[in-house]
């Protein structure tokens, strides 16, 4: 905290000769940037990666529809019949 650098008359030993001649440190204060939240690029990847699965599994779903509605209107217009045979040893 800025007021805690100020009673102890800290200044980190870089930042320390940068300070101009002359100048009183115990009235210089660093302010520090506030460190990175890592909060939002973790929820915008999650929420990618749902909507992506999200997209990829109602394109399943839907394909899944359009093949079973094709084999039933070809097989009820006599035209091909789709049979699954399992051999039993």
């Amino acid at each position: 905290m800025p007021e805690d650098q100020l009673r102890a008359g800290h200044i980190p030993a870089d930042v320390y000769r940068q300070i101009p001649p002359g100048t009183d440190v115990h009235r210089v204060v660093i302010v520090q940037e506030a460190p990175r939240s890592y909060k939002g690029p973790i929820v915008f990847t999650v929420v990618i990666a749902v909507g992506a699965v999200t997209v990829l599994l109602v394109v399943a779903y839907v394909v899944q529809i359009i093949a079973a509605a094709a084999v039933a209107v070809i097989s009820a217009s006599g035209g091909v019949s789709y049979t699954i045979n399992r051999r039993h040893k």
